[in-house]
């Protein structure tokens, strides 16, 4: 770790260890308010001298629990080599770091902590410049086809190898010639920030690749899903030149109608913060990042987060040629492999047919969804290639797929996949 890594992480362990002392500090003052209410003016004079002696104890107490871990970052940072690696290049500290930012992402970037992470094409751990020179260098066989995999919430590009099998990027380079890069970004800023930061990238990317593009790939698990869905928007409205060479958009798990987990946290902010003892534990709910908060309705806009009264995300397009509606095909979040048209989704959550018309009753976890390089075993009759199952309307230029790799093998002029 870097001297200033060092101490930034110490700043944020006392942040964090000293909001204990504000959590018991709003629970306490929350509790004797109302039993100070209850004794009404009789109570006023000692209600007085308790709130200044209680005060001055609990901002003695966070500035004491806040001063361990900046004092033991300071003594480290001044142990600290000059030549130290950064954090975010090696596993460990790239996996934490991602985790992190995850959560607080949007802070870290506000208060412009070395911690933040932006976003960065990645190769080895190491990020790459989108410019010729760097990109030749990182890319020597590069080809005409590129795939970028953008990663889900609180993660990073190590993702994508971890099951111990082939990733997606590699079975794509050996069947179907395409170079696999991987990005790496704050998933606690919005998706539409990253979004729009993607777009840009991809613009440089494309712009400043070793040969010529001719097709160009989005693959992304959960929260990247939402990301490329809004990077192609952002290039749609802004005219970049990628969105040309734009064919397919491979969409792993994306919670497009919004993530249950999200909900449920929202909701849990709210009911906590009708109690005033519980409203401290309220303050730390309501205090994750705003690419969590995002989840909540799949917001891939900037219009879909800032209006404060809108009730869902509205449709974005994914790019010329694909679906206008990406709505039109979804996937109910306990049967992730099934297809159903947006009416059916939107009212009752799960698509129309028989079981084996949604293609298998059993669900893929989420999380392996990032590498799992075959369908699941209980499918006795896959599709062929670019028809859908019987009763679900398909709209043109959508493929229908399985895997990352097939979706791209079938997809044909181009389209987008949701699994």
């Amino acid at each position: 770790m870097q001297r200033a890594e060092v101490q930034a992480a110490g700043a944020l362990a006392g942040e964090a260890i000293g909001g204990f002392g504000s959590l018991v500090a709003g629970m306490h003052e929350a509790i004797s308010g109302r039993v100070f209410g209850a004794l009404g003016p009789l109570g006023l004079p000692v209600r007085f001298v308790h709130d200044r002696l209680t005060d001055g104890a609990y901002r003695a107490t966070r500035a004491g629990l806040a001063a361990l871990p900046r004092g033991g970052a300071a003594l480290a940072a001044a142990r600290a080599r000059s030549d130290a690696p950064a954090l975010d290049t090696t596993p460990r500290g790239a996996a934490a770091l991602s985790a992190i930012n995850g959560a607080i992402g949007d802070r870290l970037l506000e208060q412009s902590n070395p911690l933040a992470l932006t976003m960065a094409i990645r190769r080895r751990g190491e990020a790459v410049e989108p410019v010729a020179d760097a990109l030749a260098a990182a890319f020597p066989e590069a080809t005409p086809r590129v795939a970028v995999f953008v990663h889900g919430l609180g993660g990073d590009e190590q993702w994508w190898w971890l099951g111990g099998r082939p990733s997606y990027g590699a079975r794509l380079r050996d069947d179907r010639g395409y170079t696999p890069v991987y990005v790496r970004y704050n998933t606690g800023c919005h998706v539409s920030d990253n979004g729009r930061a993607l777009a840009e990238l991809l613009d440089e990317l494309v712009a400043n690749w070793p040969v010529d593009v001719e097709e160009l790939a989005l693959v992304g698990h959960s929260m990247g899903g939402l990301v490329a869905r809004s990077a192609s928007h952002m290039g749609e409205v802004d005219d970049h030149g990628w969105v040309g060479q734009l064919r397919h958009v491979v969409c792993l798990g994306s919670p497009h109608l919004g993530a249950p987990l999200e909900k449920a946290a929202n909701l849990a902010g709210w009911t906590l913060n009708r109690l005033p003892e519980m409203r401290p534990f309220a303050k730390v709910v309501n205090g994750r990042s705003v690419g969590i908060k995002d989840l909540r309705f799949g917001s891939c806009a900037e219009a879909d987060w800032c209006d404060c009264g809108r009730r869902r995300a509205a449709d974005r397009p994914l790019h010329r040629g694909a679906v206008r509606r990406p709505r039109d095909l979804l996937l109910h979040r306990r049967d992730a492999d099934g297809l159903g048209s947006a009416p059916d989704c939107a009212r009752a959550r799960r698509p129309p047919g028989s079981p084996a018309e949604r293609l298998g009753s059993r669900p893929p976890p989420h999380h392996p969804l990032r590498g799992r390089p075959r369908p699941p075993p209980r499918r006795p009759d896959p599709l062929p290639p670019g028809e859908p199952p019987a009763g679900v309307r398909a709209p043109a230029g959508l493929a229908f797929g399985l895997s990352a790799g097939r979706a791209l093998a079938t997809a044909g002029g181009g389209g987008s996949t949701f699994l």
